[in-house]
């Protein structure tokens, strides 16, 4: 790997800098928020395991809420409140059935 002296890096345009900074709190929860809602899809397709696929939902759009609201992206923030809400709200609805 080519290693970039900090002024190259600043006045590029042909090398990829990330728009994002690295291993801070909110890159951590971006990636495993990211794999929740992968194993979540995952899931889906199997109707067995339907409560795994709205419980690895849930905690991977709960994880992309604090995210947003740490960046403060509005967009993220109200797509994520409603995944939220959604996803909890059938969750409790396939835990009080199944009791």
């Amino acid at each position: 790997m080519t290693k970039y002296s900090k002024e190259e890096l600043k006045n590029s345009k042909r090398i990829y800098k990330s728009a994002t900074p690295k291993y801070t709190v909110d890159w951590y929860i971006k990636w495993g928020s990211s794999i929740l809602l992968l194993i979540a899809m995952a899931t889906r397709s199997n109707p067995e395991f339907a409560l795994y696929d709205q419980v690895f939902s849930l905690a991977g759009c709960l994880g992309w809420l604090i995210v947003a609201n740490i960046w403060k992206d509005r967009a993220l923030i109200i797509l994520n409140t409603a995944a939220v809400i959604i996803l909890g709200s059938g969750l409790i609805s396939v835990i009080t059935n199944s009791i």
